[in-house]
């Protein structure tokens, strides 16, 4: 049975936002507004609001509610301490979105500090956060505080894409009783389905005889970058190749993350509460990604679970059968009935990343055409990327001068925008309040990267020419820029002896006659890099011979042709 929805009516909605400015207010994160979400629809069972005490001890013990009602996960608002030391029991919190929008107001119960280790344990079925992504998420990413309370809804969060796909759980089981599907299984993928999942979602089908309701996840609830997008428009190209009639498709805004069994039994209540009577189980569902190949979950210990349950919460688990392509037959069949010799294997991720990158064939067999068409878009070959050409060095030690000479070289090509990021530029332009204090480098080397992740983004060449003294602050940067493109790093490796004779602003000399404080090199440390693709001295090598040589390293990385 599903909960009320919280959602105030106009009215009642009316008055509490006349006291919205009296409140304490936190802006929420990616997972607690999915949550938020789905909360306000009334998709959890059981729930009006976020956990007291004794539902989330409950819940972690058995997996039950004090009622006895299945819940498999502890859903309660997490709260940083500065934000709960703040609230005392019976007062009122806005919560709002990342844009300081308010959508809900949470009538705070309860506080109380959780044993984050022992819910890791129980939940996860570990606290070993190194080895399990989803525990490293939980432990780094929630407040330290839990409330708990009833909540009061004020407005859903707004989406402006794909309206089409989005329906609240209760409009899903409107559209299937129109549609008079009596049987329905869902599926929720978090990655792209290709052809060999065209099999195993119909065979699902005929074991389960009932329709298809697709619902992969949209777990980005503001600010929804590229990548959303691009999963959206390869789910519509995938769910027009299911047979015309027998499939829903649409977008469902539950947050991943990655606690095995437990977490498929949430989703399957969630798909309940959209209208479903079967629900498929996939080997790696609920695995944290990335796993690396790594498994942490026995692959049957999902389905055993959902069996167990699947009287008490209305909804029957269906395992995904394995497929695969065989060679002669040119067509998919059961894995028990292919031999290993019979069969081609499909890439993997990591090759088929490697296939897009370098523009190379993907197989037919493999991926739809129009999905692939759709991939190549949102991945195109390196040469075709956006990518950092990211230097640093002592002052004098040349970055400038490779750098420019770059720019120009790029910029003679006209294949994609460049933009010149000079330390000295930057400065005067971007940084022209910061000192150089080590914080402030820091900042000044992070509003670098940040500008250059932006450029790389949309398809451009970013050349960053700083200093930028500090591993910590490079590796940030490389870490937030190679989300969307290449990164290549070079250091320029001429000498301090080197850099002092060529002095050409004078600051060296300023810094030895103590007229200057601060100086990389002299009073202030350079921190070797760990990680660069290419170290250059380039004492006595003239610019041209260096430029060449970033040139075939680029060439070599396949980002320029």
């Amino acid at each position: 049975m599903n909960s009320p929805e919280p959602l105030l009516d106009p009215a009642e909605a009316e008055v509490l936002r006349r006291r919205l400015p009296q409140m304490p207010a936190v802006n929420l994160g990616r997972r607690a507004l999915c949550d938020l979400e789905l909360l306000m629809l009334g998709a959890f069972p059981g729930l009006r609001g976020y956990m007291s005490r004794a539902q989330y001890e409950a819940v972690i013990a058995d997996m039950r509610l004090p009622d006895g009602s299945v819940f498999p996960l502890p859903l309660c608002l997490d709260l940083p301490g500065a934000v709960a030391g703040a609230l005392e029991p019976g007062q009122e919190l806005a919560l709002n979105d990342q844009e300081g929008f308010p959508l809900a107001v949470l009538r705070v119960d309860e506080l109380w500090k959780p044993d984050k280790q022992n819910e890791a344990r129980a939940v996860f079925g570990t606290d070993n956060a190194a080895a399990h992504a989803g525990v490293r998420r939980f432990l780094t990413e929630t407040g330290e505080w839990y409330a708990g309370g009833i909540l009061q809804g004020l407005h859903l969060p707004m989406h402006h894409d794909s309206l089409d796909l989005r329906l609240a759980p209760g409009e899903w089981r409107t559209a299937l009783e129109r549609l008079e599907w009596t049987r329905v299984i869902g599926a929720h993928p978090h990655g792209l389905l290709h052809r060999v999942d065209r099999e195993v979602l119909l065979q699902a089908a005929r074991e389960a005889d009932a329709s298809i309701l697709l619902l992969p996840a949209a777990d980005q609830p503001f600010f929804v970058d590229a990548d959303h997008f691009h999963k959206v428009r390869c789910h519509r190209a995938f769910f027009s190749h299911l047979p015309n009639g027998l499939a829903r498709l649409g977008l469902l805004p539950l947050a991943g993350r990655g606690a095995g069994p437990r977490e498929v039994l949430l989703q399957a209540m969630v798909f309940r509460a959209c209208g479903c009577t079967h629900y498929l189980v996939t080997p790696d569902q609920g695995e944290p990604r990335p796993t690396n190949g790594a498994r942490h979950y026995d692959p049957g210990a999902a389905m055993e679970l959902l069996e167990q349950h699947a009287a008490e919460i209305g909804i029957a688990p269906v395992p995904a059968r394995a497929f695969r392509f065989h060679a002669r037959k040119r067509h998919f069949v059961p894995a028990a009935e292919a031999r290993p010799g019979d069969v081609d294997c499909p890439p993997s991720p990591e090759e088929l990343d490697t296939l897009l990158e370098f523009g190379r064939d993907v197989p037919s067999w493999f991926v739809f055409p129009e999905v692939l068409e759709q991939m190549r878009r949102a991945h195109p070959p390196r040469h075709r990327q956006g990518f950092c050409l990211f230097f640093t060095g002592l002052s004098g030690a040349g970055k400038s001068t490779l750098a420019k000479i770059l720019y120009v070289r790029f910029m003679e090509q006209g294949s994609r925008p460049v933009t010149l990021l000079d330390g000295d530029i930057v400065r005067r332009n971007l940084s022209s309040e910061l000192g150089f204090e080590r914080r402030d480098r820091v900042l000044n080397v992070t509003r670098i990267g940040f500008v250059a992740s932006e450029i790389v983004k949309n398809g451009g060449i970013a050349i960053c020419a700083p200093i930028a003294p500090y591993e910590e602050a490079r590796q940030a940067n490389r870490e937030l820029i190679s989300q969307y493109g290449g990164y290549v790093e070079v250091h320029v490796s001429t000498s301090l002896a080197t850099c002092e004779a060529r002095d050409r602003k004078g600051l060296y000399a300023k810094a030895r006659a103590g007229l200057k404080k601060g100086v990389t090199g002299v009073d202030d440390p350079f921190e070797p890099p760990q990680n660069a693709d290419l170290a250059l001295d380039t004492t006595g090598v003239p610019p041209e011979d260096a430029v060449r040589r970033i040139l075939l390293l680029l060439e070599e990385k396949g980002y320029v042709r």
